[in-house]
């Protein structure tokens, strides 16, 4: 765990137990860290789906041959060193490189004439880069089924918190508290959740901190999830969980509170 001591050429950035808030010094910019909640988080590994991919291309050129190998049946190093303006060799060493880690994969596309040419093609693994169904289909599908049944979009999403309950169930099994926050916070984290588990200090309980909720539009729609949420929480931890919410500009803290210690 990392706590910030300064960031030069910035304004000053002041933790409160109440939230950040920006002082308009900007010749101070010193970062006065008052409450040790307020951690800054290295970021935890294994790191997978979409954050991954995203921390792997953010090299030069990278997202560029994506994009136009995914416009494409396929295409070889020397249609990508044109459209790009690049030398041969620059070019297949990124294509080198992201076959290896399994973002491409290549075949041989035949020639009238001479030996058959390389090709490049997107594999699954980049699945998560590109959009697949919305928040808005999902919500679509949740109010056209409340046509049916009043209470038909509540059941639906109480079934799949009941399914998702008993995927994590065996994963996060065994152990103290602590160790169970711990599993169940780094499962969370592979779907996306941001989700850190927080040991308590000077009698402070353990906490499971997320920074990001991909449920987050249903929770204004149908406020039941956010009961139901908690209920997976407290059956697979098996202690009382409370839940909390703070908004701080376009950041948003959910703070599971486990009511007991291991």
């Amino acid at each position: 765990m990392v706590f910030m001591e300064e960031a030069p050429l910035c304004p000053s950035l002041s933790f409160t137990p109440g939230g950040a808030s920006l002082i308009d010094t900007p010749t101070d910019c010193e970062i006065v860290l008052v409450s040790a909640r307020f951690p800054i988080f290295p970021i935890p590994e294994p790191v997978t789906g979409l954050s991954q991919i995203l921390r792997r291309i953010c090299r030069p050129h990278w997202y560029e041959i994506i994009e136009l190998i995914k416009c494409s049946k396929g295409l070889s190093v020397g249609e990508l060193a044109a459209a790009l303006d690049m030398s041969y060799m620059g070019v297949k060493k990124h294509c080198v490189a992201m076959e290896k880690l399994g973002y491409l994969d290549t075949w041989r596309r035949p020639k009238t004439v001479g030996r058959p040419e390389k090709i490049y093609r997107l594999t699954k693994r980049l699945d998560p880069l590109f959009p697949g169904i919305g928040n808005e289909v999902c919500l679509s599908l949740l109010d056209a089924a409340g046509q049916f049944d009043p209470n038909a979009a509540e059941k639906m999403l109480y079934a799949y918190f009941l399914r998702r309950t008993g995927e994590l169930l065996p994963l996060v099994e065994g152990g103290g508290l602590a160790e169970r926050a711990e599993k169940l916070a780094a499962e969370r984290r592979k779907q996306g959740y941001q989700s850190r588990f927080v040991a308590g200090q000077d009698e402070r309980v353990d906490t499971i901190d997320e920074f990001h909720n991909p449920l987050e539009p249903l929770f204004e729609r149908f406020p039941t999830v956010v009961r139901m949420e908690v209920q997976m929480f407290e059956k697979l931890l098996r202690t009382r969980v409370e839940r909390s919410r703070s908004v701080n500009s376009g950041l948003i803290l959910y703070r599971f509170a486990l009511t007991s210690r291991s």
